[in-house]
């Protein structure tokens, strides 16, 4: 039997929210973890990016939010700007749909109008508050944001929080939080130094380690096409004009950039649409519209419009750029390859994006090395092949690297068995020092 949204009991409005952005089958870390939270418990959740635990904390906590009461219920810390307004947009999706429009969040990040902010919360407190660390703590010693009755604490990416120095902030608002508090924690690695904060607020949590098993799907063609020495711009444009696709969505990092690749595109006599959060909400809806009916074949869209999307037949998705979320890009690219059908990911990438592919093939995602000749696609080498042969020369030691450059220069006979004899000598003296400091360490020991 089919898991569904439903099985957990959630408010009607949530349900209606969440078929509204197309989430109907909950991911593990979900079925795991949201009849705990439900039921009260702390919890300290062990996932990697794609696993859907935004959602995993943000449904039962909106769930028991209490909309007759104007204060602070749930506090949601992320250590990035970007996760906030992720995780702000994650929750704006729900709440707008509660029926008196009573429920409030409140996004509060580092770089936004602190006074504008202080001001409107004198007259309101929102009742689920997310942001940053350090901003949240600023609002809250300066007296304008109150937490003190909050029942949750949400403390995402805590792996991260604690690397970039933000954990000393989240232990000073946790401080001001009732006995009672729920904390609900969620990373991706618990390291050592994590723990301690842990054992001060935690009773008795459930952990949870959910193996990601989010992998797309496989009649999706996923392709990586290199950037390097092209004009962006003009790549994509050569990608929509070459395949002809049935629809392509082509995916932006910002509106920005989302403006400046549809003013190119429109000006090489595209006719594409353009869905993102600066455009007012009736003009996007009107645009949705026109996209469902077939109107436009190219569509440009960030990704936090873009959630709620739902086309059918979408034949192409073109990442512009790699997601700074790297769970995004399950969701960009699950819009193509939908009931069974195929469907053509394309993920441009620069030699500065290496660790993030890495970061998705760890996860389980398998690309296919693809270049552009002749006006077609053909496969292409492993991105890992130059970089394989540099470190190969790397190891080679300095004085090795001189001569090898020294002897090519002169061309004399027999220079490569010269160079031979001094690669393995220099292994040889390698490997007795190794040995010499591996008897100084068993001397240590004893």
């Amino acid at each position: 039997m089919k898991e569904t949204f439903e099985q957990f009991g959630f408010n009607d409005y949530i349900n209606k929210a969440l078929k509204k952005i197309n989430f109907d089958t909950p991911t593990e870390v979900q079925q795991r973890l949201i009849p705990v939270i439900k039921d009260g418990r702390s919890v300290v959740g062990q996932s990697q990016t794609g696993s859907g635990k935004t959602h995993t904390f943000l449904l039962p906590i909106i769930n028991a939010i209490d909309p007759s009461v104007e204060e602070v219920q749930a506090v949601i810390t992320t250590p990035s700007r970007e996760l906030a307004y992720q995780i702000y947009e994650a929750a704006r999706q729900i709440v707008e749909e509660y029926p008196a429009q009573e429920l409030t969040a409140a996004n509060y990040v580092g770089g936004t109008d602190k006074q504008r902010q202080i001001d409107k919360l004198k007259h309101r407190q929102p009742q689920i508050v997310i942001g940053t660390p350090g901003r949240v703590l600023d609002l809250v010693k300066n007296g304008a944001l109150d937490i003190h009755k909050a029942h949750f604490l949400v403390v995402d990416e805590a792996d991260m929080t604690l690397d970039l120095g933000f954990l000393k902030e989240v232990d000073a608002i946790a401080s001001t939080l009732p006995n009672d508090l729920q904390m609900l924690v969620f990373s991706a690695t618990i390291p050592e130094k994590l723990k301690p904060f842990l054992k001060k607020y935690m009773q008795s949590p459930v952990v949870e380690v959910v193996e990601n098993k989010n992998i797309i799907s496989p009649t999706i063609d996923n392709w990586l096409l290199s950037t390097k020495g092209r004009d962006r711009n003009g790549l994509i444009y050569k990608l929509l004009t070459m395949g002809q696709p049935y629809l392509a969505l082509i995916f932006t990092n910002t509106k920005t950039r989302a403006d400046e690749l549809t003013d190119y595109l429109r000006a090489q006599g595209l006719k594409v649409a353009k869905i993102h959060g600066g455009i007012e909400p009736r003009e996007r809806k009107r645009v949705m519209r026109d996209v469902q009916k077939l109107d436009y074949q190219y569509v440009v869209a960030t990704d936090l419009a873009s959630r709620g999307i739902d086309i059918e037949g979408v034949s192409h998705i073109i990442n512009d750029d790699l997601p700074d979320d790297l769970e995004f890009f399950i969701h960009r690219v699950g819009r193509t390859g939908r009931n069974g059908m195929s469907g053509i990911a394309i993920t441009l990438y620069a030699p500065s994006d290496d660790e993030k592919i890495a970061e998705l093939e760890e996860m389980g995602i398998k690309f296919k090395p693809k270049a552009i000749k002749n006006d077609e696609i053909v496969d292409s080498y492993d991105r890992d092949r130059r970089e394989k042969r540099h470190v190969k020369r790397e190891r080679l030691d300095g004085k090795l690297v001189g001569m090898v450059k020294k002897e090519k220069k002169k061309r004399k006979p027999g220079y490569k068995n010269k160079i031979k004899r001094a690669i393995k000598r220099q292994e040889q003296q390698d490997r007795k020092i190794n040995r010499r400091q591996e008897t100084r360490n068993e001397r240590k020991k004893h």
